[in-house]
């Protein structure tokens, strides 16, 4: 039952979707959570800037930095740079009058390139237009860290009072200019701090480095594998960020005294394991990060160990709660939901498993052995890499996952997908590859 009720929110909503039966000494107890959030912003569907709808808090409230590689291998070709330009002039363009940001250059060091005076612009059609004229200065030459990036970005958010802090991070290559641990580091330091969207353009950079970037920082990962197509994916991405009406919700899980959270992830739209995130929240509580939220609906699979019972007893096994700090250090709750426990020796009821928790195991799965697959083709273990591709395909044919499935049928040819039976390709274009890893993630609702 939602209870947040301010203008311009989102309604909090939590769905607990589980088969509650446990059989005689039945300890574990899993869940499929749906939190959904309504009537705030309408993602994506925001007035053009500049109109008379445009602005108002949630704009005013909202700060973005558009992070763009200018390492020297963003000239070749030279293409590759001008469409940056153009794509970050796109994403400047779609920016809501009144939203704080900034552009940041990217090489071995970070540079602020728009408004250039250590702080953030205010959106509106002049400083649209002076934004755009600094790009086109842009040009390409040096290395690449990341890190120092993310930094400032970091630092340029923190000048304003913005509830919603989100990022934009372009590269075309890897982060060779700074140590693995300069970059946890960064990352370390901004996570929480705010989120951040990352994009790979061509083939020449790391899909680990740029999931690991999005993962650390709640936000989306994806391969523009033609720098052509970099305007409508920053459009698109910045249209999402503009939808973001409300930052910082936790799913904070409760359990009861001698029950503890097995794992909590979210599985839709993406697989993200959450479980090591968990920050205490008093006792017997603990709050996993969501980041920001507009009119959306997620999915999260929470497992609980509880101890034994008798036949016949009834417990509680967690309470699932949105939760949202407050300035005076407290915490609005913004929905609930149960998740229970029943012991009973009746074989059909302990035994059924919820369609919700089967489909989201399987989607889960996926995710896994689409990476192992390709770990394994990489390193030469070609029976490995057909045996975890061939369930792959035979996962994503059963979940009805078809974007995935497409990507597959680019890697192996498929012989039969009911089976898992599946040949590797000969030869497989690096991008296709690059994609199927960076995509292995994204999961399809279940069917209801």
């Amino acid at each position: 039952m939602a209870i947040l009720s301010k203008p311009n929110v989102p309604q909090f909503t939590v769905d607990v979707y589980q088969n509650e039966y446990l059989p005689d000494g039945g300890r574990e107890v899993n869940a499929v959570v749906t939190v959904t959030s309504t009537g705030g912003g309408t993602t994506g569907g925001h007035p053009m800037p500049g109109s008379p709808a445009a602005g108002g808090q949630a704009a005013a409230n909202a700060g973005v930095v558009i992070m763009v590689d200018c390492s020297g291998s963003m000239e070749y070709p030279p293409t590759k740079m001008r469409n940056a330009r153009d794509a970050t002039a796109a994403a400047i363009d779609t920016l809501r009058d009144g939203t704080a940001f900034a552009v940041v250059a990217g090489t071995h060091v970070a540079r602020e390139v728009y408004p250039a005076n250590g702080g953030l612009a205010v959106a509106g059609p002049a400083t649209r237009e002076q934004a755009k004229q600094a790009l086109r200065r842009l040009s390409a030459g040096g290395g690449t860290a990341i890190g120092t990036w993310l930094r400032l970005a970091d630092r340029l958010l923190s000048t304003g009072d913005s509830a919603i802090r989100h990022g934009i991070l372009l590269t075309d290559g890897r982060n060779e200019h700074e140590k693995p641990e300069e970059l946890q580091s960064a990352l370390d330091a901004c996570a929480g701090r705010f989120t951040c969207d990352a994009r790979g353009v061509g083939t020449d950079w790391e899909v680990k480095e740029l999931t690991g970037i999005a993962s650390a920082l709640l936000g989306s990962v994806d391969i523009v594998a033609d720098p052509a197509g970099l305007a409508a994916d920053f459009q698109a991405m910045m249209e999402n960020a503009m939808g973001k009406e409300v930052a910082d919700v936790a799913l904070r899980l409760w359990t009861p005294l001698g029950s503890e959270i097995a794992f909590v992830k979210q599985v839709a739209p993406t697989v993200e394991d959450l479980t090591a995130r968990r920050t205490e929240a008093g006792p017997r509580a603990g709050d996993y990060p969501t980041g920001s939220w507009g009119d959306e609906s997620r999915d999260y699979h929470v497992c609980v160990r509880v101890p034994g019972a008798q036949l016949g007893q009834e417990m509680l096994a967690a309470r699932v709660s949105l939760v949202l700090p407050q300035p005076d250090g407290g915490t609005q709750v913004l929905a609930q939901g149960l998740v229970r426990a029943v012991w009973t020796d009746d074989m059909a009821m302990s035994t059924r498993i919820n369609p919700q928790v089967a489909h989201y195991t399987g989607q889960a799965e996926l995710a896994q052995v689409i990476q192992q697959g390709l770990e394994a083709r990489k390193s030469g273990d070609m029976d490995g890499a057909t045996a975890k591709l061939g369930r792959a395909v035979q996962l994503a044919s059963a979940s009805g996952n078809e974007d995935t499935a497409k990507l597959l049928a680019k890697v192996v040819d498929v012989v039969d997908a009911a089976s898992g039976t599946v040949r590797l390709k000969a030869r497989v274009a690096e991008a296709d590859e690059m994609t199927l890893d960076t995509r292995s993630t994204k999961t399809v609702r279940v069917k209801k």
